[in-house]
């Protein structure tokens, strides 16, 4: 019975499957984990219990039960017993259908479900990809997800990112090759700094030398009111004697007759009416929660109400108070502002303190500063002791340095129960930050505002007649002007954000009360685009039309202010200065052009303002009357999946629109023309996502770490709204990977002065190492550089000569950073010479930056002299500075691991990176320019993904400068394999350059932890052979290598693949054809198997012979190993005699005609089938 079954089965195998796919009963996917209990030790017992459910099923279930034996004995069958599997067409086969695929997805996805230990499938079937979609939406209904890469298709538990490096056949691998020469050099310094090495541990003195701890690293005092020479009693008579003498001061002021005016002016304001009600909660409570519209005076009133409060109390020499500001500009603008209310010059009483500038002294008692200056300050003093009141402004905007500060400040209020926190929120979500503080008292200030008339896109496109097309609506401008030109005509595949927003709110709507020109106009209108011919029209017709009044026109970023202003330039009204005066307003303006958008124009002069969404709620233009809204901001979002930040517009919350529109009420009467339909308007989101939600965590998670509270999980986990987790593993692993944090999370010496700097992590690591391999100068100015704006311009009409301008300084040498090191010293020649104007004009730069770089220069040279780092006169740490090879080494060892290979093709070349896959160069990069590249690598401190991935200014660096200088290495299975990155990336050499690479690397990784826990040590000196080596090997790398792809690198390659067919990079599928076809025969046939381990086994055939390869990841692995024993049989070579082979030079050609020969003169032989064991 049990033999007849298996007969049975197996002749099932080979039936077609029609019939079942017809039935009514659902089919059924077969089991491998069932089938696998089929083998062939317990086939009889197994059948017979399956045969004995089936007598004791119900009738009606028979079929059912049928179909699951025989589909999953047929796929047993075909596996196992099957002599012909090869022969079997696979495309055709009855089993590849898409029904029977979908059908076997369901059974493993099911399964998948089930299991506790697995997380993925993986799977590699051609068929997979056809039916993707069809896989992708049943993942989705089962709640797993689903992706493709290339021809792997992946099901997961887990959300999917859009790039998987381990499933990319066509990674890029690196095999290095130097001169020998060079090799020998190095390997003998190298040598000579062991021996030394070795020689200085016998003769050290068991007494350890004196060591100065990074934990001993000076902090920047920021506490100047501090007096140390005076004693507790001599101190208070002193600020005892302060206090009368303000009190006097603020008297005195109070009775002038412009004290008086000024007064007057200040109580009309709306917080003036809440004052003494304020000042009582305040007293009472620790934390206060203050709402206010925009112009009730809350910025400017309340912390003067206290200082005022506290000076005639007698107690104003004994109050500190500091008032943050999320934006440099307004901190010194309010500043300005309180100083000239208090009738006294800036830098008295009132202060102001922001990067780079400030202006305050030991009599100043109310401070304004950027969040990220009270930051600074907690690192030094986290009790903020002398500091009586924080305010913390604007909070609704949720900056990630005020979130941050609010978990900092309700950590340290039950140790200060004398302070006060007052939180300041320009919108009505006071509950919000009221319950994180457990329940503190809420408070709300009314505005003094004329009512607005809001007037949405439909409304304007019927008071103007503009007419909207697909055409007049394109954005072509920027770094992305191709594909952004080609992604608004083109037909939309993919919808983003702001386009499903869009459709979903224009379905709601008919616009009924709106005629047909409106009607087809909205039909057309492209919500990606932010519309500049549309803005030009509206403030035309309100210059034309309306009544006088300032423009505030909200735009997304520096890039479309500039552009829209180009084009206004143009215009034959708005262009002309007799009747326009036009001005932008954003984050790094320098301080003369901020105090311009204040000023009224001349009369008859209509004043346009293009601002940035800093003007919502940071500076007051008193002046405004219209307002034009685009309804989008240019914001920063963190994919932490991807681990790629993403810079696009998107719209903004409802919340900012009506700050936008409350701007145009200040004086009179306003009207805000918002460029979006209504509809959309009530789409939007209450309020703006935190940006601790959508920025990487990096320098935060550092902070956190040097403020030492402990696990930095746990201290985020306490944010108002927590960040993702995956987003802070990302920052973690990063902080780890560039050496900040040891593998348990605890600061490390490197990670201890980087806590000091204030730049991003990567950003300080290359400042400290520029000190450290003498070449601080460049390194310097790079820094700068790359820590504010970019320097070069790129205006709208003159790209291409400034893009050509700034190719003229990077002098070919594959480089944007050395460019801005050639920029900077250009224009510092220029201004000893006077003229520094004409330079900047003429290379397209901005004058205002490489200033700001000059400052950002003199504080970082000023910490690291502080921190030891730095000579007094620098000229040590600058002699290496002329060795560019030793400069990219170092930008290197700051940017990784932002690396990406450059993989040339015929006619152009490819970029790719670790986590993103392909990417592409921005358009301003000189590198871009090149149709070839010299170096194999870049390093890029910046990817940003604009539709796509684009990496920003990079450098080229060769294999040694990576090897030694990027991430940690490891052994791979095979001799000379090496790994970075996890495996990324592979490097394949001769054994001997590996152990000289690795132990190169080994020893230098040991001076340079003995200069950081040491910063006093000369390791030029100690180390002098080994730095020498580094600089020789860095300097005297000619870019040799080659890249291939598919090399083995999880285990050692096989015999096969060590034989002289591919010792060159011979292919041996080419090389197996060309042989038979000269000796007269037919190609070979290649057929391939997708076994059940994922992996593929391939039989090559000719002449009646086959020969099988060992399993391979990928088909083309597998028929190329299949190749390979065919080849090694022709030949003779096998593993026994494999050595023999590869030291002789036999005829290969005259023993395959030889052997073929015999195999013609006996026909009636059956074919040979060659196979070995995997």
């Amino acid at each position: 019975m049990h033999s007849r079954l298996s007969f049975f089965l197996a002749r099932a195998a080979r039936k077609s499957s029609s019939s079942l796919h017809s039935a009514r009963s659902p089919p059924f996917s077969p089991n491998p984990r069932l089938t696998r209990v089929f083998s062939a030790d317990n086939i009889k017992c197994n059948s017979g219990a399956l045969l004995n459910c089936l007598s004791h099923c119900h009738p009606s279930r028979n079929l059912n039960c049928f179909i699951i034996i025989r589909r999953e004995f047929s796929f047993y069958a075909t596996e196992q017993f099957s002599d012909d599997e090869y022969e079997c067409d696979y495309e055709n086969h009855p089993a590849s259908s898409s029904v029977a695929n979908i059908d076997e997805w369901k059974w493993k996805l099911s399964m998948l479900l089930r299991s506790e230990n697995d997380q993925e499938i993986v799977s590699r079937d051609k068929r997979d990809k056809r039916d993707f979609e069809q896989i992708s939406n049943l993942a989705k209904r089962m709640g797993l997800y689903c992706n493709i890469y290339g021809k792997v298709v992946v099901a997961s538990k887990l959300p999917l990112p859009n790039y998987r490096p381990d499933l990319d056949d066509k990674r890029p691998q690196r095999e290095v090759v130097v001169p020998l020469s060079l090799q020998r050099r190095v390997e003998g310094l190298l040598q000579e700094h062991l021996d030394r090495m070795m020689l200085n541990s016998e003769n050290a003195d068991d007494s350890s030398a004196k060591t100065v701890a990074v934990d001993q690293v000076k902090q920047v005092n920021t506490d100047e009111n501090a007096d140390p020479f005076l004693d507790g009693s001599v101190m208070e008579k002193v600020l005892q004697r302060r206090s009368l003498r303000l009190r006097n001061m603020q008297r005195t002021w109070q009775e002038s007759p412009e004290g008086k005016k000024m007064l007057n002016f200040r109580n009309s304001l709306p917080a003036f009416r809440e004052k003494e009600r304020l000042l009582q909660a305040i007293a009472c409570n620790q934390v206060v929660v203050i709402s206010g519209e925009t112009g009730c005076g809350k910025t400017t009133q309340l912390p003067q109400y206290i200082l005022e409060s506290e000076i005639e109390s007698g107690r104003g020499a004994f109050c500190s108070i500091i008032c943050t500001q999320p934006r440099r500009i307004s901190a010194m603008a309010v500043a300005e502002r309180v100083s000239a209310e208090r009738g006294e010059p800036l830098g008295e009483s009132v202060g102001y303190k922001v990067r780079l500038e400030g202006m305050k002294g030991k009599n100043t008692h109310l401070l304004f500063c950027t969040s990220g200056i009270l930051l600074r300050r907690l690192l030094s003093d986290r009790n903020l002791d002398g500091i009586t009141h924080v305010f913390i402004d604007e909070i609704h905007e949720r900056g990630m340095n005020e979130d941050f500060l609010l978990i900092v400040l309700k950590n340290l209020l039950p140790r200060r129960r004398d302070l006060r926190l007052i939180l300041m929120s320009a919108t009505l979500n006071a509950d919000l930050f009221s319950n994180y503080f457990g329940g503190a008292p809420t408070f709300h200030i009314p505005g003094f505002t004329y009512p607005v008339k809001a007037h949405f896109l439909e409304d304007i496109l019927e008071m103007t007649g503009y007419k909207l097309t697909s055409f007049n609506q394109v954005d072509d401008y920027g770094q992305e002007k191709m594909w952004k030109t080609q992604r608004q005509l083109a037909p939309r595949k993919r919808k983003n954000q702001i386009t499903t927003l869009v459709e979903d709110a224009l379905n709601k709507s008919n616009f009924e009360n709106y005629n047909s020109r409106v009607h087809e106009s909205l039909s057309s209108w492209t919500p990606d685009s932010i519309g500049f011919n549309l803005i030009e029209a509206v403030l035309c017709h309100i210059c034309r039309k309306e009544r006088p009044g300032a423009v505030l026109v909200f735009m997304t970023g520096w890039e479309d202010i500039s552009c829209l202003r180009d084009q206004l330039k143009a215009h034959p009204l708005l262009g002309d200065p007799n009747r326009v005066f036009l001005l932008t307003c954003h984050g790094s303006m320098a301080t003369s052009e901020q105090k311009l958008i204040f000023e009224k124009p001349p009369p008859n002069v209509r004043k346009i303002v293009l601002a940035t969404n800093m003007a919502e709620a940071s500076i007051t233009i008193n002046d405004v009357v219209f307002v034009v809204d685009c309804g989008k901001a240019k914001e920063t979002t963190y994919d932490a999946l991807n681990n790629t930040p993403c810079l696009l517009p998107s719209w903004i919350s409802q919340a900012s629109a009506r700050q936008r529109r409350g701007r145009a009420g200040r004086v009179q009467p306003g009207e805000c023309y918002h460029l979006y339909p209504q509809c959309v308007y009530e789409a939007f989101a209450e309020y703006q996502l935190p940006e601790l939600l959508r920025t990487p965590l990096n320098s935060l998670c550092l902070q956190i770490k040097s403020l030492q509270v402990g696990s930095i999980g746990e201290f985020l986990s306490a944010a108002l709204q927590p960040p993702e987790p995956l987003a802070v593993q990302n920052a973690v692993e990063f902080l780890k990977m560039i050496g900040a944090l040891d593998e348990n999370e605890n600061l490390s010496h490197l990670g201890k002065y980087l806590s000091v700097l204030p730049v991003d992590p990567k950003l300080g690591k290359m400042l400290i190492f520029g000190a450290i391999f003498c070449c601080f100068e460049p390194i310097l100015t790079i820094v700068a550089g790359l820590s504010i704006r970019d320097p070069f311009l790129l205006p709208q009409d003159k790209k291409d000569l400034a893009g050509t301008a700034k190719s003229r300084f990077s002098a070919k040498d594959y480089s944007d950073h050395m460019a801005l090191v050639r920029a900077y010293e250009g224009w510092k020649d220029a201004e000893r010479e006077g003229s520094a104007y004409e330079y900047c004009w003429r290379n397209f730069l901005s004058i205002q930056t490489l200033q700001a770089i000059h400052s950002l220069r003199k504080q970082f040279t000023y910490i690291l002299k502080d921190a030891g780092l730095l000579d007094a006169d620098g000229a040590t740490n600058n002699r290496l500075s002329h060795n560019q090879s030793l400069v990219r080494a170092v930008i290197c060892s700051g940017l990784f691991p932002g690396i990406a290979s450059v993989v040339h093709r015929e006619t152009s070349m490819s970029f790719k990176t670790m986590d993103d896959g392909p990417v592409f160069l921005y358009a301003n990069s000189v590198n871009a320019r090149y149709q070839t590249i010299s170096y194999p690598w870049l390093v890029f401190g910046e990817k940003v993904k604009v539709n796509t991935v684009f990496i920003r200014d990079s450098t080229g660096v060769s294999d040694s400068i990576l090897i030694l200088f990027g991430g940690n290495l490891n052994y791979g299975a095979a001799d000379g394999h090496l790994k970075m990155l996890e495996g990324y990336i592979d490097f394949f050499m001769d054994p001997s350059l590996a152990e000289c690479y690795v132990k190169l690397k080994e020893e230098l990784d040991k001076l340079l932890q003995k200069k950081l826990q040491d910063s006093s040590k000369d390791i030029h000196k100690e180390g002098k052979y080994l730095m020498l080596a580094v600089q020789e090997l860095v300097s005297g790398d000619q870019c040799e290598g080659r890249f291939v792809f598919g090399r083995e690198s999880k285990k050692p390659r096989e015999s096969t693949d060590n034989n002289r067919f591919t010792k060159d990079g011979t292919n041996p599928k080419s090389l197996l054809q060309t042989l038979l076809m000269r000796a007269g025969h037919s190609p070979p046939k290649y057929k391939t198997k997708h076994l059940k381990t994922n992996e593929f086994r391939a039989l090559v055939e000719f002449k009646g012979m086959q020969f099988v390869g060992k399993p391979k990841r990928n088909k083309v692995l597998a028929e190329r190993d299949a190749a390979i024993e065919a080849l090694a049989w022709l030949t003779h070579t096998s593993d026994n005699n494999r050595e023999e082979y590869d030291n002789s030079t036999p005829d290969v050609t005259d023993n395959m005609l030889k052997l073929l020969g015999k195999r013609r003169r006996s026909n009636g032989q059956k074919g040979v089938r060659v196979e070995k064991s995997g």
